[in-house]
């Protein structure tokens, strides 16, 4: 983010920043963009589009740059964080040529009222309250309208923390200080800390709620610190019925932020105020955490959010499908939720994508056109799988030691399935072959090669290796 001749200035996917000389659009550029445009409310949500992305104009395209501009620094700021990534898929699936967007502040662009209006009406934020709830307001992050318990999928990997994040709210006296949710990127911890944050405007009104991440609390204290005003900082926090961090583990070998964060903690822990806490990792595992505010995190009730199952992904497609209400074959959604496994934010992204480019191209959404929009983003899928995971499936199919993947035995018992699993190494991951040859016993690339080059041939010649390999490889990526 920087300032350029009096505009402020994002770029997504590359770019320095500095503004080029803005070109007038082509008519076809600007067509493709009204289109993009439109879309926006059906990807999002009306809500979302008339507040936030209704306002953005096309100024300019060059160099595979496409150029829009918002009135302020705040709207920038919040798209370039929440939505610009999608509207630059969205651009590239309309368009290949399209590599880039950049959002300029252009602070004499003019917004309607209807959509001041929808703002102030439709995405509400703690900021928004600042005439009842003073300067806390303008410390928080806004809250995505999408977030709310109502669009949360329940499954067995998050009942806990879903249980634990309602009984938070829906309780008059403080459960369990803290509640700390933790768990892999995209399964759903901030989902859970929004809805908190909306149901708790909804019910308790009259409780000052301050959420926002451990990064921008972080940027706060410093500022505070430079300003020479840390009493002012300590009071806002301090005064807070609820304090939600998001992604504590941002504050690890932060060590005076951590400091004064554990200072915040017990002084609202005294006062009876309700903390919720997010990371990645449990308390006893966040490194570089101080041990004593480890131990704080931990007081609690510590609720984790496993790795999604089949049956929820699933269940999380059909809603977002009703909510779309888009026509997706159920075929389709059972592909992607067999597919997508990493995460719930993918996962999703994935079903907009496909809708998406199912409107722009005006094609019925098949699961031939699904596998085709996705393609890059399945045969990534596909690399994660590890060469640990495929020498551990191979030794189970042959019945074998998983130490034979590693040892010197020449034996065609053992020689064959390690072949196996070097070519499968090859196929499903993005490792080199002299990385490939390590993993196997520290054996030479040219190694790995003539393994990859004789099952090859050997799945030409002989049904059985086909079809111990097709087996094998349906296990690891099913």
């Amino acid at each position: 983010m920087s300032d350029v001749g009096g505009k402020s200035v994002a770029v997504l996917q590359g770019g320095t920043g500095i503004e080029a000389e803005p070109l007038e659009p082509s008519q076809e550029i600007m067509s493709l963009w009204k289109k993009v445009h439109q879309s926006m409310r059906g990807e999002f949500g009306e809500a979302i589009f008339r507040s936030w992305l209704k306002p953005l104009v096309l100024r300019a395209y060059y160099h595979g740059t496409m150029e829009v501009s918002v009135p302020t620094r705040f709207m920038r700021d919040w798209i370039q964080n929440h939505y610009a990534e999608r509207i630059l898929a969205m651009c590239s699936e309309s368009d290949s040529g399209i590599k880039k967007l950049q959002i300029v502040v252009v602070q004499n662009a003019i917004i309607d009222d209807e959509d001041l209006d929808g703002a102030k009406q439709d995405v509400k934020s703690v900021k928004a309250n600042q005439n009842k709830k003073g300067e806390v307001a303008s410390v928080s992050s806004p809250l995505d309208a999408r977030f709310k318990f109502e669009s949360f999928v329940v499954g067995k990997p998050n009942a806990l923390a879903h249980a634990a994040a309602r009984r938070v709210v829906e309780s008059m006296a403080v459960p369990f200080n803290p509640l700390f949710l933790y768990g892999g990127v995209g399964l759903g911890k901030t989902h859970l800390m929004h809805a908190i944050a909306w149901q708790m405007e909804e019910h308790w009104p009259d409780k000052t709620v301050m959420y926002l991440s451990a990064e921008k609390f972080m940027y706060q204290f410093v500022r505070a610190l430079r300003a020479n005003d840390t009493m002012n900082f300590k009071e806002q926090f301090r005064s807070v019925d609820v304090l939600m961090i998001d992604d504590v583990q941002f504050i690890s070998g932060k060590e005076s932020t951590q400091e004064e964060f554990f200072h915040t903690f017990n002084a609202l822990v005294d006062q009876n105020k309700q903390i919720i806490i997010s990371a990645d990792k449990a308390p006893s595992d966040l490194a570089g955490i101080d041990e004593r505010l480890r131990s704080r995190l931990a007081w609690g009730l510590v609720a984790d959010i496993h790795p999604t199952t089949y049956e929820l992904r699933l269940g999380i497609l059909q809603a977002k499908r009703q909510q779309l209400q888009a026509d997706v074959p159920s075929s389709v959604l059972e592909f992607l939720a067999l597919k997508v496994t990493s995460n719930i934010r993918e996962l999703e992204g994935a079903l907009n994508r496909i809708v998406a480019h199912s409107d722009v191209a005006k094609q019925e959404i098949t699961l031939e056109s699904t596998q085709e929009v996705l393609q890059d983003l399945l045969r990534a899928h596909d690399r994660r799988i590890t060469i640990d995971e495929i020498q551990r499936k191979v030794a189970e199919h042959y019945n074998l030691r998983l130490s034979d993947m590693h040892s010197a035995r020449r034996a065609r018992s053992v020689a064959r399935p390690r072949q196996v699993a070097m070519y499968l190494a090859k196929q499903l991951t993005a490792r080199s072959l002299p990385e490939i040859g390590r993993k196997f016993g520290g054996r030479d690339h040219t190694t790995v090669m003539h393994a990859v080059r004789k099952i090859e041939e050997l799945m030409d010649e002989d049904a059985q290796i086909a079809q111990d390999v097709d087996v094998v490889r349906r296990a690891l990526t099913g």
